[in-house]
């Protein structure tokens, strides 16, 4: 083989080496987009997830809240009815205690 034949053999040799490690970086780059895009929609549904989550969380909150808050209020009215019904049977007697005296005194 002559010179020239020899480096003609070897440009050939180094565009076939090129060739090939072009093709392994494009089927490489490939590889990495797909991997950021399942990357980004794996992202983009955890916070999707979470955001729903969190809005359940803070509905379920305010509703243990506004039960706590009605069974407090619930019992409060219900303390102040009792309280008001001593009440009235105290100064009902005592009424009654008083018309009772002012009835003796006259006889």
């Amino acid at each position: 083989m002559s010179t020239s034949e020899k480096y003609v053999h070897s440009l050939a040799k180094i565009k076939e080496a090129e060739d090939k490690i072009q093709k392994e970086i494009d089927e490489q780059k490939k590889k990495v987009v797909e991997e950021l895009r399942n990357l980004e929609i794996h992202v983009t549904q955890s916070i999707t997830t979470a955001k729903s989550d969190g809005e359940k969380l803070v509905e379920s909150s305010m509703e243990q809240a506004r039960k706590k808050a009605n069974a407090e209020t619930e019992k409060i009215v219900e303390e102040a009815k009792n309280k008001a019904k001593t009440i009235s049977s105290k100064i009902d007697s005592h009424i009654v205690k008083e018309i009772i005296d002012i009835l003796l005194k006259e006889v």
